[in-house]
Formats: structure tokens, sequence, C-alpha cells
């Protein structure tokens, strides 16, 4: 007998009796998405940050009069201003907003902070028509920035550095002013751009998006199929899942299906995921045993995450029953399983 390529071409006994064979191509289709990223819709590009860097350096005299009434300026012509100040800074929106507590015993939190920081990213005003609240937490924050860009990198015992002690910041104002009218040499940017990681900020605000990637291409093939579904908000809780899965199809209440999209590139967070697909087959299979209305497990999965340990595809194999698709063989994912059912031009 021929044996299927696919694992979700298989059936059962198939699937039990070349289960190494289908690993191996799982694996060997799996792609990996790192060097991508969603920009989302408060990406900001490079020439965009350069306005918003001059507006802030010719509000502050080219940084020779760095006060918190100069920089509040800048911002109130261009909110971005304000981001390019946390640049210099050389922190997170959350770790500016732990500063401005320890300084000055604010109530600005974290989420406060990452929001200040989104708007400004999307050129939402921010001393101006806002509330009073608001504006307090704008000052708060600038602040504490400025202070710290003032007194510069501490004395700090051996074996630890400071988060100020940077090319520009060590040395307080005038080091600002000099990298500013002098540049910094390319090897001090390649070693300062080593200690934080290229594109990390903007990783970390559209972590949340990644998958995006994967959940869009099983949406696109579902729309095409016409097949009614119900896509999972975030923190949305059905019945007894510890998690709700991306889809469930064809609705929310009476499922027949339930689809996870995931995307990893590490191991770490593909046994997180596929942790959350195993579970979703135990609850399968406790239906089942006890005659109860159950659901089909499908999940779609990619990146090189999953490619790592071997253990992680067996899991994922057996807790979908083979129903296990990624970024190349999603198009087939209505003709081999049971959303075939709900799909309009399938016979």
């Amino acid at each position: 007998m021929v044996v299927p390529i696919h694992p979700f071409e298989a059936t059962q006994e198939q699937l039990r009796g070349a289960v190494d064979r289908y690993i191996d191509t799982f694996i060997g289709g799996l792609q990996s998405f790192f060097e991508l990223m969603p920009k989302g819709h408060a990406f900001v590009g490079l020439e965009r940050f350069r306005r918003a860097y001059r507006t802030l350096r010719e509000a502050t005299g080219n940084f020779r009069t760095l006060t918190s009434e100069t920089v509040l300026t800048a911002v109130r012509t261009d909110p971005l201003a304000f981001v390019v100040l946390r640049s210099i800074l050389g922190v997170t929106p959350p770790e500016l907003a732990s500063l401005a507590q320890a300084r000055l015993g604010t109530d600005v939190d974290q989420g406060t902070a990452r929001r200040l920081d989104k708007r400004a990213r999307e050129g939402a005003d921010l001393l101006a028509r806002v509330q009073p609240k608001t504006r307090r937490h704008i000052h708060d924050l600038v602040d504490a920035a400025v202070d710290l860009l003032k007194r510069g990198a501490p004395d700090v015992p051996d074996g630890v550095i400071h988060r100020l002690d940077k090319i520009d910041t060590s040395k307080g104002v005038d080091g600002i002013v000099e990298a500013s009218e002098h540049g910094v040499p390319y090897e001090v940017l390649l070693y300062e751009r080593y200690l934080g990681r290229p594109f990390a900020s903007h990783r970390d605000s559209v972590s949340e998006h990644v998958g995006e990637v994967l959940q869009g291409a099983v949406r696109s093939v579902l729309d095409s199929f016409t097949i009614p579904y119900h896509e999972s908000g975030i923190a949305e809780r059905f019945e007894d899942m510890d998690q709700a899965p991306d889809f469930l199809l064809p609705t929310a209440g009476q499922p027949s299906a339930l689809i996870e999209a995931k995307l990893a590139e590490d191991d770490g967070t593909a046994r997180d995921k596929v942790t959350r697909i195993q579970h979703l087959g135990e609850l399968r299979d406790q239906r089942e045993r006890r005659g109860e209305r159950s659901f089909e497990v499908i999940a779609c999965v990619d990146g090189r995450g999953f490619g790592i340990r071997r253990e992680d595809v067996r899991k994922l194999l057996l807790a979908t029953r083979g129903k296990l698709f990624n970024a190349r063989t999603v198009e087939q994912i209505v003709a081999h399983t049971s959303l075939r059912a709900f799909a309009r031009g399938v016979g």
C-alpha cells in the first residue's frame, strides 16, 4: 500500500505505522519567519524618526538646553519627539514608567506608559485635547527622563554596568551634544546594536500579532470556501478549555472543529503551543469516551521552533490525529478535514 505524503492524508493506521516518516515530512516543510515582522499601525520608519529627532534637537538648542520645558515644546510640535527622548535614554516604556515612579512618586503605570508611547508613534496629540491626568503623566515621564539624562551614568561597583553608560549618555548632556554634533563611530553603533539587538523594541511591541501570519492564512482559506467560523478574541474562554482555540467551527456554541494557528521561532514557545494543542486533544478524547458531542482538533503551525524537538511534532501528530498543517499546506486544510462538510464548492 502506498503511504500518503502528508499526515493529514493518512488513515490512523497509516499514521501510527509511519509516524517517524511523517515527523520528517512535517519538519522538512517548516519555514522560518523570524526575518519578517508585521509593521503594525504604530511602526515608525527612519525618515519619520529623523523628523521627530530634528524637532527635538531644534527645540532644545541641539540638546544644550535640555529641560522638561524645551522637550515638551518639541512634543507639542511632534508627539514622536517623546519616543526620541525615550530612545536617547535607552529604556522601554514600562521601564520609563518604573523610573518615573521611583524618582517622582508618580502614579503612571506600565500600561499607561505603553499606551502613551503608542499614541506618540501613531502621531496622536499627547498634550492638547487630552484628560488632565494624561497630560500630567506625560509631564512626569518627561521630567524623569530629562533628570536621568542630565545626571549621566553614575559610578557602579565592579561586575555591573549602568544602562546610561552608553556613548551618548554616559557623560550627561555633554555626551548627547557631542554625539549630535560629531556623530557616532560606526563600530560604536554596531557594538550598541549588538547589546540591544536590532528591532528588539519593535518586535516586542508587535509580539501578539506575529501569529497573525498563520491565522490570516487560515482565515483566507475559510473565507474562500464561505465556511462559517468564530474567531476567538483575547482572553476569551469556552467551557472547559483553559485557553480558547483560534477558530471554532461552525459556531462557538457547538463547535464541530477547532483550529489552532501558531507560529514559533524558538523551542520554548513551541512547547507552550504544543501543550495547548495537546490539551484540546485530551478534551476531545474525554468527550468521546463519555459519548458526548465532540470536535475535531486541527493545527496549523510553522516556524523553526517546531522543528527543534522531534518529540514535539510527534505529540502534535497524535493530538490532531494527523490533521497537522503548516504555511505550505494550509490551502489543503478544507479538503482533508471535517471542514469539507461546511464548505461550498467542495463535493
